[in-house]
């Protein structure tokens, strides 16, 4: 066969390939009957949800998962192996407010490995074609290249476990105010929290939601908050779920509690700006030292040592 040839049969499978994968992806991107109903059981608690009643996600990760699915499973269950700490994952991934689960979590780490593995390939494809390197350093760089997208992937949970904190903790004081002024015009904790949770988005507004929904589903308003309080992981949220849980089962006054709680984490929170700030001018003075400094006396010294150089004889 011609060359002709076997380019009109490689370039036929590849668009058999590639129509096979975008008919794919539009199936799992077609609303499904969990999409529809779901919006009207917004009291319904996304982690006590089975996984067949979850909202199916269109991300690239789920749409992998669904083309390659025994491959990556089976990869990310080689991982889990591997580096184990499901228990601190699921945590993680409790505190970071994401909707998934361990599997989930170690697929995406699978896709990460498999981008920083064709990042590498590509890079020593370019240095075996300019003639330099062999196939075992080759085969080290494309293994660092899939150990560092899977490392990459956990640091990346991390840091969003870290900004949902922060988003908490800038958005308590407000959220425990309004929950002071509502107890303080005479309704009760739950109301107070369902008037709070309607008019209000953000972080903390989300986990208040979800303990909404336990109580309005029949678990002890005590257990709603401790759960809570394991989920964040803020001792500031901890003192407050235990203030609410008082209040709610002894009838301990409410509104004073949350106010003091809400200029504790003002007050923390100026405390804290004025550490970083201390920090920052620590930090600005390495270039003004290493940088402007020498430059500034290299201007009013040089034109001397140039002038006694001139009248030197």
């Amino acid at each position: 066969m011609s060359a002709t040839v076997w380019g009109a049969v490689l370039g036929a499978v590849a668009g058999v390939g590639l129509l096979l994968v975008v008919a794919r992806v539009s199936v799992l991107r077609r609303p499904q009957l969990a999409d529809r109903v779901l919006p009207y059981l917004r009291d319904l608690p996304m982690e006590d949800r089975s996984p067949s009643l979850r909202p199916a996600s269109s991300s690239p990760t789920s749409a992998a998962a669904g083309i390659f699915g025994p491959v990556l499973d089976s990869t990310a269950e080689l991982v889990e192996r591997v580096l184990g700490g499901s228990s601190s994952v699921r945590r993680r991934l409790e505190r970071a407010g994401l909707d998934h689960t361990v599997q989930d979590f170690r697929i995406e780490q699978v896709v990460w490995g498999l981008v920083g593995f064709g990042a590498a390939s590509a890079i020593t494809l370019l240095r075996a074609l300019s003639g330099v390197g062999g196939i075992a350093s080759a085969i080290v760089f494309c293994g660092l290249g899939f150990v560092c997208g899977v490392l990459l992937r956990d640091n990346r949970l991390s840091s969003q476990v870290k900004d949902r904190e922060r988003q908490i903790l800038v958005e308590f004081p407000t959220i425990a105010e309004l929950l002071a002024l509502s107890v303080a015009a005479g309704e009760s904790p739950v109301s107070a929290l369902d008037r709070v949770v309607r008019r209000s988005r953000g972080a903390l507004s989300q986990e208040l939601g979800h303990v909404l929904a336990r109580i309005r589903t029949g678990e002890p308003v005590g257990a709603a908050f401790e759960s809570l309080a394991r989920t964040t992981g803020l001792p500031i949220v901890a003192r407050f779920a235990t203030g609410v849980t008082v209040a709610t089962e002894r009838g301990t006054p409410l509104a004073d509690v949350l106010h003091a709680q809400a200029a504790d984490v003002r007050e923390a929170g100026r405390r804290l700006l004025i550490e970083t700030a201390a920090r920052k001018e620590i930090a600005m003075m390495a270039p003004v030292v290493f940088f402007v400094l020498p430059v500034t006396i290299l201007f009013a010294f040089y034109p001397g040592v140039l002038g006694l150089r001139l009248a030197t004889p």
